[in-house]
Order: structure tokens, then C-alpha cells, then sequence
């Protein structure tokens, strides 16, 4: 029997299998219970190594793999210098992410093959809505809020930017958590603003982005990703893609664990995001295996698992032409958008 990844000294818990435990109690705002969770660090690293060492697929299955990986991507830009004319140029990439000469070689031109979603800052959502309207496609825009990305306006001012952010016609709003409220511990408060956050979205998808790499530890982040779900979250997101740690295994790990015990006790499904530093097609593979592997087939849908990234397609695109035409393509043959 495994060591258990996710250790507590809850009266009311009950061990799944050999290698975590799911909170019996009542999901509701009696919130005592997630002071006493820890999470076992050394069992996380080693089922993170195993993971990372595992052996990719090749040729046929891995173009296969590749084209779903497509189909999971929020198309994201989030720079200083964005104008509607770059953010034309990236939802037209949205609709057309590989070139159709290779998707014709593949026999898949005729499947819709396009982003997830595109996800910009609230003041380029009207441009992403124009763009998508004008391609003639139904790819969501997702539009980060609430003070992204450090969350540290005031909560009034957070909200409204929410509110804008749909009125503007983005059905889909990255929410950044206050950290400090993680960090100290105040697990309620956290609760409380989530949920305000939820009630600003109305209709919108809610994705809460965790900044995992600024919450100290993965026992925070694994309690994080508890109360994000308990208040409504549609998806829990790792990172801002603008920390000095985004994405990683263990943080990934945890949050899985989480939104599988949160399943087995509500029915709930709960999306998944990991977001920053994917920027290869082998990384793609590795983030699809471990959602297949923790979670199952059901997840592998973009209703369900999202991959924030603004380079990673440029990769994909490389190896699909790469499995078509036997060598790789120059930079020109290939443009991002």
C-alpha cells in the first residue's frame, strides 16, 4: 500500500484506495475542517516524477493526441502592447489553428478543429468579439479580471471589472484570487469573495486562477482549490502565467486530487487549467496523460480542461508538419498569427 498523498486529522474522513482520502463532512461555509489537511510533499514529487518520466507517444498517435491538444488551448494574449489588430490576428489563428494542407494530409480538414477559447484582457474583449463575430465561429472569449494578475485592487473595483468583462460579451472570466487571504490563513473571507465573484459573472463560466506558485505551499494549495470549488468556481486555474513559477507537476497533482475528492463527495465535475510555461507539443502530452490518468476520459474535453498558453500552438503546428512532410518547417512556413 502507497504512502497517502492527502493526509488529515479530520474525525470524519474515509481512505479511497492507497493514496488519498476524501472529506466526508458537509461541503458547506462551516469551513473548520480545512485548517487540519496537510498534504504529504515527498508522495506528490514522486507520482509527479512518474509522470514526467513516462514515454510519449509517437507518429500517428501522437498527431492524433496533438490535434486534441488543439481543441483544449485558450489562444491567450496578455501583453502590454496588445491592440485589436493583434487580437484579430489571433482569433483568426483561434479558427484556423492548423494549416489545411496538413489537415487535408490527415484526412481531419473537415472535423472544426479550433481553439478552445480566446482569452485577453477586458479591454480587448470587444475586439475578440468583433473578430470571432466577423470569422463566422462560436469560440468564447475569456477575459481575465479582478485585478490581474496580483489581485490587489479593492474588491469593489474587481467586481465591476467582472461586470464590464461580460457586458462586453466574454462568457468566460479568469478570476485572480487574493493570495494574502490563502497566506494568512483566512479561509472564510476567501469563501465569501469567490462567491461574489461567481454572483458578478452571471452566466459566465468562472475560472478561478490559484497563483499557485506564490501560496507557500501545497497544502494551501490543495485548501485553495477546495474553497475555489466550494463558492461556485467552474474551473481552478494554477497559475497567471505571470509568476516565477506557474505550472508544475506537483502543484497540477494536488489540484487533480482535489477535484477528484470533490467529485466523489458532490457529483460535481469541476474543470481543470494549468496555465504558464507550455510552450511545447511534448509538453502538451505529458499535461494530457496526467489528466487521463488522474481524472479519466470524461475530463479530456474542453468543457472540462483547459491549457492557457500563447506559444504552445506555434509547436503543435511545427510537429504536425513535421509527422506530414518528414521535416520541419522554417518560420515562415509557419506564422503564429
Amino acid at each position: 500500500m502507497g504512502v497517502p498523498i492527502f493526509i488529515t486529522a479530520v474525525t470524519n474522513c474515509c481512505w479511497i484506495g492507497a493514496d488519498n482520502c476524501v472529506i466526508l463532512g458537509i461541503l458547506g461555509t462551516d469551513l473548520s475542517w480545512i485548517s487540519k489537511v496537510q498534504v504529504n510533499h515527498p508522495a506528490v514529487l514522486r507520482r509527479a516524477q512518474q509522470v514526467q518520466a513516462r514515454r510519449t507517444v509517437k507518429k500517428e498517435w501522437q498527431a492524433a493526441w496533438l490535434l486534441k491538444a488543439v481543441t483544449f488551448i485558450d489562444l491567450t494574449t496578455l501583453s502590454g502592447d496588445d491592440t485589436s489588430s493583434n487580437v484579430q490576428r489571433l482569433c483568426y489563428k483561434a479558427k484556423y489553428p492548423i494549416r489545411e494542407d496538413l489537415l487535408k494530409a490527415l484526412n481531419m480538414h473537415d472535423k472544426d478543429i479550433t481553439t478552445a477559447a480566446v482569452c485577453v484582457y477586458p479591454a480587448r474583449v470587444c475586439d475578440a468579439v468583433r473578430a470571432l463575430k466577423a470569422a463566422g465561429c462560436n469560440i468564447p472569449v475569456a477575459s481575465v479580471a479582478t485585478g490581474f494578475p496580483a489581485g490587489q485592487t479593492h474588491l469593489k473595483t474587481r467586481l465591476e471589472e467582472i461586470r464590464l468583462a461580460v457586458e462586453d460579451g466574454a462568457s468566460e472570466i479568469d478570476v485572480v484570487i487574493n493570495r494574502s487571504l490563502v497566506l494568512t490563513g483566512q479561509w472564510e473571507a476567501l469563501y465569501d469573495e469567490i462567491r461574489q465573484f461567481r454572483k458578478a459573472c452571471g452566466e459566465a463560466h468562472l475560472k478561478t486562477i490559484l497563483a499557485t506558485g506564490e501560496l507557500g505551499s501545497l497544502t494551501n494549495v490543495y485548501k485553495a482549490s477546495m474553497i475555489a470549488m466550494m463558492a461556485g468556481s467552474d474551473f481552478i486555474k494554477t497559475s497567471t502565467g505571470k509568476e516565477t513559477v506557474n505550472a508544475t507537476f506537483p502543484v497540477a497533482i494536488v489540484m487533480l486530487r482535489a477535484i477528484r475528492d470533490f467529485f466523489w463527495k458532490t457529483g460535481n465535475k469541476i474543470g481543470f487549467k494549468p496555465a504558464g510555461g507550455i510552450r511545447s507539443a511534448k509538453d502538451a502530452l505529458a499535461w494530457l496523460s496526467l489528466i487521463k490518468e488522474e481524472l479519466g476520459d470524461e475530463w479530456l474535453k474542453p468543457e472540462l480542461f483547459r491549457i492557457g498558453a500563447s506559444t504552445l500552438l506555434s509547436d503543435i503546428e511545427r510537429q504536425i508538419y513535421h509527422h506530414v512532410t518528414g521535416r520541419y518547417a522554417a518560420y515562415h512556413d509557419l506564422p503564429m498569427s
